[in-house]
């Protein structure tokens, strides 16, 4: 699937929730030729905003041997390396400095960059002149560890976005380490990572672009089931993608991420069966539910794909729900991107009455 390099960003943006950072970010996508210059220039104007700013400063232990106290005076180690005789203490000092987890991923992150040839001269340029200002950093080898360890608050809030950034290149970096250099994979054909993205990107768009639903992830718990609770607990979790809830409507919309929309079978080409399965079985149960609670409203279903190619817009109603099959363009302008994901949550009546029996391959 070939997605612009702009609508990976916006893309980007949503899913991490950093859209206001993003756009705080002087880089012009549709410029960039490679998701790695893309990155490049994102990072290179990020952290140069940082410098402008001041980059984040923190209190960090050090221990350290000396003849007179400072900090907090660590009896044990003294006696034990016998530190007295030579008129010296070990203490831990606690000391302002720039060397936190944030800043020596981000300095990594530059170092790694610099090794990836897909990034021409002038902005491999660019981003050692900040590598070499960020002195006061240490120099680590990066690990998944390191960004779990980070610690944001609201004063240094805006590192998330360039952090997002960061760990994005870290996971798809590919640093040889015999030769010296380095080459960005290209993660549109993860189909894991994409989805993991798509569905985040689906939840936040509708959760800032528009006030008629809540948007929310439930967790759906099995209705009509005679079980031991034993037993009950191998059944298979359901969690909603996106939930969206209002006055008069409730949607269940389940994102997925496939090279191609539609599966074939001998030939024929039908709708993802174990999709459409996953989401009836959703629908049911929310339909089971609400009846327990009183919840009049209808429950709709839509299983949403992205595409660059064909476009799907099936619509059938099955046992009562209205289910709808959509494609989201990824190859268009984003606009348009925005305009369809808006209308796929207007009313719409169906346009093909279809049976689902007549579809034996679904």
């Amino acid at each position: 699937m070939t997605i612009p390099i702009q609508n990976i960003y916006y893309l980007l943006c949503y899913a991490w929730d950093k859209l206001q950072e993003g756009q705080i970010v002087s880089v012009s996508p549709e410029d960039c030729q490679t998701t790695a210059e893309l990155f490049a220039r994102v990072l290179d104007s990020g952290v140069t905003h940082l410098l402008k700013r001041g980059l984040d400063r923190d209190y960090i232990s050090e221990e350290v041997e000396t003849s007179s106290l400072r900090g907090k005076f660590d009896i044990t180690t003294t006696i034990k390396q016998n530190l007295l005789r030579k008129s010296r203490v070990h203490c831990v000092v606690d000391s302002f400095s720039y060397d936190v987890t944030h800043n020596r991923i981000i300095k990594a992150t530059l170092r790694n960059l610099l090794r990836c040839r897909e990034l021409d001269r002038d902005l491999r340029d660019r981003l050692l002149r900040l590598y070499r200002r960020l002195h006061d950093v240490s120099d680590i080898k990066l690990t998944p560890k390191d960004f779990d360890n980070v610690q944001l608050h609201r004063n240094n809030a805006w590192y998330g976005f360039l952090l997002q950034v960061c760990r994005l290149i870290y996971e798809n970096l590919l640093i040889n380490e015999v030769i010296g250099d380095s080459q960005f994979r290209d993660f549109l054909r993860d189909e894991r990572q994409m989805a993991r993205l798509f569905e985040n990107f689906v939840f936040n768009f509708y959760r800032r672009e528009q006030s008629v639903f809540k948007v929310k992830s439930e967790l759906l718990t099995w209705q009509g089931v005679d079980a031991t609770p034993e037993d009950q607990q191998f059944l298979p979790r359901m969690r909603t993608d996106v939930s969206l809830d209002s006055p008069t409507r409730k949607i269940v919309l389940d994102t997925k991420y496939y090279k191609d929309s539609l599966q074939s079978f001998h030939g024929n080409s039908s709708v993802h069966s174990g999709n459409l399965y996953q989401l009836f079985a959703y629908l049911k149960n929310f339909y089971l539910k609400n009846i327990q609670n009183g919840d009049s409203r209808p429950i709709e279903g839509i299983l949403l794909y992205p595409t660059t190619g064909q476009s799907l817009s099936l619509n059938y109603e099955i046992h009562g729900h209205a289910i709808r099959i959509v494609t989201l363009n990824l190859d268009t302008s984003w606009k348009e991107i925005r305009q369809q994901l808006l209308n796929i949550l207007e009313p719409n009546p169906l346009n093909q009455t279809l049976s689902i029996l007549e579809n034996p391959e679904l």
